[in-house]
């Protein structure tokens, strides 16, 4: 079968050709550019708990990545400390202010050129993924086999693919042969940013300043950490302003480090920008064989979002689908399930930004809507940065194509159906050890069963004990593949609770008991119903042969 064709080797572009790679899928990645980053230690990215435990899966860890997890984080207004969270495990309340929270994990920080050199390195490393650089396309068609695109240039080509996916940013070539709109705001927040080496108060801490106390402060000035003693402070701009000088950026600097030094400290200025953030959502994901993924199909940022993290699980959610199609052939149900929950997780994202968003820069009557005054805004604006709320906590795909119809047997553990499963520690039948997140990315279900006092038996033992034989059984009879977990405990869940889990680490259902016959029903509507596989790649042929698509841009 032909190669996926990945088109765009940003971030998203990487992680979707190394995931593909990781379930046995080969693919083409092509990229506009030379194959280089230049480096901008002010274009920075924040991954979540679950994001970069993905990138680590691919093959992308320190020393190759040195990332930085903040220790806490810190809101402040005026000259007053409102709010602050320990972080992870090396949490530190600080030295006055409020405290509340603890235990949430800590973010990675990192300059996006960095994160991209990682997963290049990873590219480079991997036979099944093909670069090609200065390849930009002109020409996408589709049938009913597959899809083929002309790069122009010196050596133009053509290439064959059996899907393709546009991963090439905010002006996206792909969504343009495609003819999807891409409605939306522009200009929602502009930012002034700069990137500094330099001893701050809170080392380890990012801090969201609003309404500092100095005349160039504006309404809200944020620093955080990166490696290496250097930090990223965003200065929120008004919409319309004048445009920011590099002289009037480095007063800004000066004054900024002086009103929270005391003094302006010793300090090197690495890199600065203005960055204006937009808000905008593909009207489809999906045409035929053809999907859109990152900047391509979604553009965030105000209040903390992060584009990047969102692009990142658009690649996860994708590559086990377009990876069970590739081996097995799915149906049409699993392949519009990709737009079905990335495009309303991200909707749901960019709503509720746009809701808060007057509420947060002076929308009157609106700051009602708020209780707690300060307070309560300072805490709104920390869920975007810090992962949480309708702003930032992990999506949960409860109304999914996917997702099975309650079944008498369901038994409910702590983890909802549809959300992100806790990363336990599970046991292999081959006994190895590992975190559940090390199982997820291989293109398997996953079947949990929690069975306290396992890690104290001989494995020669428990795997023909109990009901592990006939839970066995069970998931060789799966209608895809299956891999059996053992965990100690799980949040919520009794003895002999059976979790299923997909490929993407999101909960699928958990019953009470070893289950055969409902396990495979909840197993049969995970890979998309009843249709199921179709060997060749059938199913999703139906939809290019209706909407066969040949478009060409000169």
């Amino acid at each position: 079968m032909d190669p996926v064709i990945v088109v765009g080797a940003g971030p998203v572009g990487l992680t979707l050709a190394l995931s593909l790679a990781a379930q046995g899928v080969p693919s083409v990645l092509l990229d506009e550019g030379p194959g280089k980053d230049e480096p901008r230690p002010a274009r920075t990215v924040v991954l979540r708990e679950d994001t970069a435990a993905l990138v680590e899966r691919l093959g992308v860890r320190p020393p190759g990545i040195p990332a930085l997890r903040w220790t806490g984080w810190r809101s402040m207004r005026r000259r007053q400390v409102v709010r602050e969270v320990p972080l992870g495990d090396d949490g530190d309340e600080g030295d006055g202010g409020e405290h509340d929270g603890g235990g949430l994990p800590a973010p990675v920080h990192l300059a996006q050129h960095v994160l991209t050199r990682g997963l290049r390195a990873a590219v480079a490393a991997q036979p099944l993924v093909r670069m090609v650089p200065l390849s930009r396309i002109d020409t996408l068609e589709q049938d009913p086999g597959g899809v083929t695109v002309h790069t122009k240039g010196a050596d133009a080509t053509w290439w064959r693919g059996s899907y393709l996916v546009g991963c090439d940013g905010a002006r996206s070539t792909v969504r343009k042969l495609l003819e999807i709109r891409f409605p939306g705001r522009t200009a929602v927040e502009r930012h002034a940013v700069a990137a500094l080496r330099a001893e701050l108060p809170w080392p380890g801490q990012a801090v969201l300043h609003r309404q500092p106390p100095w005349r160039s402060g504006g309404d809200e000035v944020s620093a955080r950490p990166l490696p290496g003693g250097v930090w990223r402070l965003d200065w929120l701009l008004p919409p319309r302003g004048d445009l920011v000088t590099p002289d009037a950026l480095v007063a800004r600097t000066r004054e900024t480090l002086a009103g929270w030094c005391g003094e302006t400290p010793p300090y090197e200025l690495l890199d600065t920008g203005v960055y204006t953030l937009h808000h905008r959502l593909a009207l489809r994901w999906r045409v035929g064989r053809a999907f859109l993924a990152g900047d391509a199909a979604h553009l965030m940022g105000a209040l903390g979002t992060q584009g990047v993290d969102e692009g990142l699980r658009d690649a996860e959610n994708l590559a086990w689908k377009l990876a069970l199609a590739w081996h097995h052939g799915a149906s049409e149900v699993l392949l519009d399930s990709y737009q079905a929950e990335r495009r309303a997780a991200v909707a749901g994202r960019l709503r509720a930004a746009d809701q808060s968003l007057p509420i947060l820069r002076g929308g009157g009557g609106l700051r009602s809507l708020v209780s707690g005054g300060a307070r309560g805004h300072d805490a709104l604006l920390a869920d975007g940065h810090l992962g949480c709320g309708p702003l930032g906590a992990p999506p949960s795909y409860t109304h999914s194509p996917l997702a099975p119809q309650h079944a008498q047997a369901h038994s409910p553990v702590g983890t909802p159906s549809g959300a992100p499963v806790a990363d336990v520690r599970v046991t292999a039948p081959d006994g190895t050890t590992v975190r559940l997140r090390d199982r997820l990315g291989l293109g398997r279900l996953l079947v949990v069963l929690v069975a306290p006092g396992t890690g104290v038996w001989d494995r020669r033992h428990w795997m023909t004990a109990g009901v592990m034989p006939r839970l066995a059984d069970a998931v060789r009879a799966l209608p895809v593949p299956g891999e059996i977990l053992v965990a100690e405990s799980y949040p919520g869940a009794v003895a002999h609770t059976v979790l299923l889990v997909r490929p993407d680490g999101h909960l699928v259902t958990s019953f009470a008991g070893v289950r055969p016959a409902e396990l495979f029903a909840a197993a049969d509507v995970t890979r998309g119903g009843p249709e199921g596989a179709r060997g060749d790649g059938e199913g999703s042929a139906r939809t290019s042969a209706r909407s066969p698509r040949t478009a060409t841009i000169n």
